[in-house]
């Protein structure tokens, strides 16, 4: 037997694999569960800082997706190789440093910086992606859907806690101390941290060695541009960020406006219940059948519901009907995503190549976000926004169903490289770096006009004279 092929020696484990999965599912749980609350702050920041006015804030929630997404591939590389709690350790700090300064807020220059840079820095490094890539190099491959759905199925429960919590303690303490709350929970949360310890080539390694596993990450990288079912995954993932980050942002604010704001607070909670139902049935029903199709139907699903919704007349038991319906779509997506990447490129580099594929979610996420807030305060209405959330549901649908399952292709030759972009990608890319470059443009004015503002307050704040 060849060395290319031989069994690597066993390594000692840590932690068992059930306890790394679910305190796994305890730290995704704490850190999406916080970030899941920022849509019940919606309604006090905007009317105590920002003069009603929502914009700011939905560019805060645009910036945040925007940044998140982009340091999801650095972050995703990190932990491939220093390991998930180095990555996961330094983003919680970051993360409770934000949550301290929007406590602290007293415009739309620290809103942006805070809720927005800083957040979306420290939630890139911790969040699930870095906690499903450590836990996807650890199980077999067909086994990994299934685990991948309860860390997922376990995470949305911190929604489910933590949103109607926010709003007690908002009604009780006020929304600045609530915020400093949240700190204190992701602090909280590192003690658990130590079981995601090790990488992706020292800590539950494959059981063989292949070529593939020999591949460095700039090879990585050119076997991805040059697949197309990874293309097309990037761009479906689109559509799930879009609602997640449309939905948890302006769906209280939404029920408040129908004269439902309990009930919508609610369904924000009953999204997170019901998301733990459905990631794990993702989880199971992906270690059965072909993966793509069931993500075609959840997005076709979602498209139905939201339609749905926007039709039917309005109830407060309407709006919970369909925070639950909803809520088993809404993170189902995430497992059956990253084990695709992982069938596709393996484990060993996992890390990075989700977190390309979570940039074209971020990217979704910023145009629900900022998308949201100019429609309300242009039209003082979201209708626009969930028609546009039901097409991409359909969209969703169509990118999957072209999809092929599979091992990707060996990287070319790096002499005849040239990415196959399919035609429908580049229209998509195209219309993205659009959406993408007004964004950062609103944002580059923002910071341009805000920076000595941002300054001052932040040392200030530091300093203890806020």
């Amino acid at each position: 037997m060849t060395s290319a092929t031989a069994p690597l020696p066993a390594k000692r484990k840590a932690f068992p694999l059930w306890l790394v999965i679910a305190l796994g599912g305890v730290l995704t749980s704490m850190s999406l569960g916080v970030r899941s609350t920022f849509g019940v702050f919606l309604e006090p920041v905007v009317d105590g800082v920002l003069d009603g006015v929502q914009g700011p804030f939905g560019l805060a929630v645009a910036i945040q997706s925007i940044i998140w997404g982009l340091s999801q591939p650095i972050a995703g590389a990190i932990s491939d190789r220093y390991g998930a709690a180095v990555t996961f350790a330094g983003g919680s700090v970051l993360y409770a440093l934000a949550l301290f300064l929007m406590s602290n807020a007293t415009g739309a220059a620290s809103i942006v910086f805070s809720a927005g840079f800083l957040t979306g820095i420290a939630i890139g490094a911790a969040s699930f992606s870095v906690v499903l890539s450590a836990v996807g190099r650890m199980v077999p491959a067909e086994r990994r859907a299934m685990a991948l759905g309860i860390v997922s199925a376990l995470g949305s429960l911190g929604q489910f806690v933590l949103v109607p919590l926010a709003r007690v303690l908002i009604d009780n303490i006020g929304w600045r101390d609530t915020f400093l709350v949240m700190a204190a929970i992701v602090i909280g949360s590192m003690v658990v941290i130590p079981s995601l310890r090790g990488t992706s080539s020292k800590y539950f390694p494959d059981v063989t060695v292949a070529e593939a596993d020999k591949r460095t990450l700039r090879e990585e990288l050119r076997r991805a541009a040059a697949h197309k079912p990874y293309l097309l995954l990037n761009l479906a993932f689109l559509v799930c960020g879009f609602h997640v980050t449309f939905i948890g942002t302006y769906l209280p604010r939404y029920g408040e406006d129908l004269g439902h704001r309990t009930a919508a607070t609610t369904a924000l909670a009953m999204i997170g219940l019901f998301n733990f139902f459905g990631s794990l049935a993702a989880g199971w029903f992906g270690t059965r059948y072909s993966k793509t199709n069931i993500l075609a139907l959840i997005y076709a699903m979602r498209g139905v519901f939201i339609a749905a919704y926007v039709l039917l007349p309005p109830s407060p038991g309407l709006t919970i009907a369909f925070g639950c319906g909803i809520g088993v779509l809404w993170l189902s997506t995430v497992p059956l995503t990253s084990a695709m990447v992982s069938d596709m490129f393996g484990t060993t580099h996992a890390g990075a190549l989700f977190g390309i594929v979570f940039v074209s979610h971020q990217i979704g996420a910023l145009i629900g976000a900022l998308g949201g807030a100019r429609a309300y305060d242009a039209w003082g209405s979201y209708d626009a926004v969930w028609w546009t959330g039901a097409a991409l549901g359909l969209m969703g649908m169509v990118a999957h169903l072209l999809i092929t399952e599979g091992e990707a292709p060996a990287p070319p030759d790096r002499a005849g490289f040239s990415p196959r972009l399919a035609p429908q990608v580049g229209v998509w890319l195209l219309a993205l770096g659009v959406l993408s470059t007004l964004t950062l443009t609103d944002a580059a004015s923002a910071a341009a006009e805000g920076t000595g503002d941002i300054l001052g307050w932040c040392w200030s704040t530091v300093a203890g004279d806020a």
